[in-house]
């Protein structure tokens, strides 16, 4: 990083610095969760080690966000630019959440939390799909917090299926080219039938998208932090909220 600090790229203090208005929790808070294998490098651990750690924080932040009624938490989880990480780390990441879920699903359905995913699921590994559809039916009931983990996830791919999904009901007289407008776009895309973030954080200091919600999050409140994700926890969590509180969201008006 440079000397100069950004001022929405910054540490938390204390939680007691903290007043949230309980009415304005973002509903949707979307999170890409970067840095787990810088985080394993500076102490000298291979990069599963952090993917380990960040898959604990996971537990922590998902249990943060329900005490604070914050109702769809988005994790960018998998990339499709992440196949073209080594094998083996990818075989590990693959592993991932059938860990996750084999320990932390009691939980999740304890607090009533639903699991769902965005992404192309049908190219995942089958051990990866069937833990996943598992835990996706056992929590299909609970209407708290949702949880949908972006897997195997791009935005651009996620626009350039709907766009074609658009052509082909043209095609078939569903719609005429002058009926196609953001409705009929969003209709189409992975997150059809949630509502968009308001905010979206991201770890480890890089200030960019990666291909993530490119769509949804044309009007997302955005927020950074240093902090890898690993270190990411509740205290961070509140000042993201604390930071949107503060702020007037006009969406191109005045």
């Amino acid at each position: 990083m440079s000397k100069f600090k950004l001022p929405f790229l910054r540490k938390a203090t204390t939680l007691n610095d903290y007043e949230l208005s309980k009415e304005n929790i973002p509903e949707h808070i979307a999170i890409i969760m970067d840095g787990n294998g810088r985080w394993a490098k500076k102490r000298g651990l291979p990069r599963f080690a952090g993917h380990r750690e960040g898959m604990d924080t996971v537990k922590k932040i998902v249990k943060v966000a329900n005490k604070y009624d914050v109702k769809i938490l988005t994790l960018y989880a998998f990339s499709t630019e992440n196949w073209k990480r080594p094998k083996k780390e990818i075989d590990y990441l693959m592993k991932l959440p059938m860990e996750f879920l084999h320990t932390y699903l009691p939980e999740l359905i304890e607090e009533n939390v639903r699991l769902e995913t965005i992404g192309e699921f049908e190219a995942l590994p089958p051990h990866t799909k069937q833990a996943v559809q598992d835990a996706i039916e056992k929590t299909s009931r609970n209407d708290g917090l949702i949880l949908n983990i972006a897997l195997n996830y791009g935005s651009r791919y996620e626009m350039t299926q709907a766009i074609q999904a658009i052509c082909k009901d043209v095609e078939s007289k569903k719609y005429t080219i002058d009926e196609i407008d953001e409705s009929a776009l969003n209709q189409h895309l992975y997150t059809h039938h949630l509502k968009d973030p308001d905010l979206l954080i991201r770890t480890s200091g890089e200030l960019r998208l990666s291909n993530f919600l490119l769509w949804q999050a044309a009007y997302s409140e955005l927020w950074f932090t240093e902090e890898l994700w690993p270190d990411f926890n509740e205290d961070l969590f509140v000042e993201a909220i604390r930071d949107y509180q503060q702020r007037k969201r006009r969406f191109g008006g005045i």
